[in-house]
């Protein structure tokens, strides 16, 4: 994928709002019509920080941040009950509408809505844990590489940054016309992370999902020393 195909005129994101514009604001829309395997990526994110929280120096929970946050699904059934505080970025305004509604019980903990793209959002806090979910496919390399750069230089102490993806089981990078996106393969995703300067302190891979789909692979990664 060549960095300057992608720029913030492109039809790359340009076409990837257009998409979104027409999803329903459910979760079996952001899913892309999978909303049955919720329940199974909330449990398999859960064995993953509960992980991360039992590192020797583990990460504060006081504040998290949840990237290409949606209808706020992450938010409300995974890190809200584990944070203070939870800010959520997504560009989509019916999405961010329908987060602060499903937020419900824990709209005590909901805190700031950034709506912007993840290319052009620059995080203004600390962070104890970063959680990016099913959302990087739709940033360039050149961009994905400086946002995450931008998240690492904001991190609390002990701060983690979590990336969970699909991953192309081929050695190729795959574009979705549809929603104008890319699947990036094992490697490449190790690659974006050496250039953005992060360390891999952890990975795993998400079980339970049905044939079909793509693997998703868990990533927890902090500032290189």
């Amino acid at each position: 994928m060549q960095s300057n195909l992608y720029n913030d005129d492109s039809k790359f994101y340009k076409k990837a709002a257009k998409y979104w514009a027409t999803v329903p604001a459910t979760i079996d829309g952001v899913l892309g019509g999978y909303g049955y395997i919720s329940g199974i990526d909330i449990d398999g994110s859960k064995v993953f920080l509960n992980h991360i929280l039992s590192l020797v120096n583990p990460p504060n929970t006081k504040l998290a941040l949840d990237c290409g946050a949606g209808i706020g699904r992450v938010s409300r059934n995974l890190l809200m009950p584990y944070f203070l505080k939870v800010d959520l970025v997504e560009q989509d305004e019916k999405f961010i509408n329908t987060a602060k509604e499903l937020i419900g019980e824990y709209n005590t903990k909901l805190g700031t809505l950034y709506q912007i793209g993840l290319h052009h959002f620059k995080p203004q806090k600390q962070y104890d844990v970063i959680w990016c979910q099913w959302v990087l496919g739709h940033l360039s390399d050149y961009d994905l590489i400086n946002f995450l750069e931008r998240c690492s230089n904001n991190l609390a102490r002990h701060g983690v940054i979590v990336v969970k993806e699909n991953i192309s089981p081929s050695d190729e990078v795959e574009y979705d016309e549809d929603d104008s996106s890319v699947t990036r393969p094992y490697r490449s995703m190790l690659n974006i992370f050496d250039e953005a300067n992060l360390s891999l302190i952890k990975s795993d891979l998400q079980t339970g999902f049905p044939d079909g789909l793509y693997p998703v692979h868990m990533f927890a990664l902090t500032p290189l020393k």
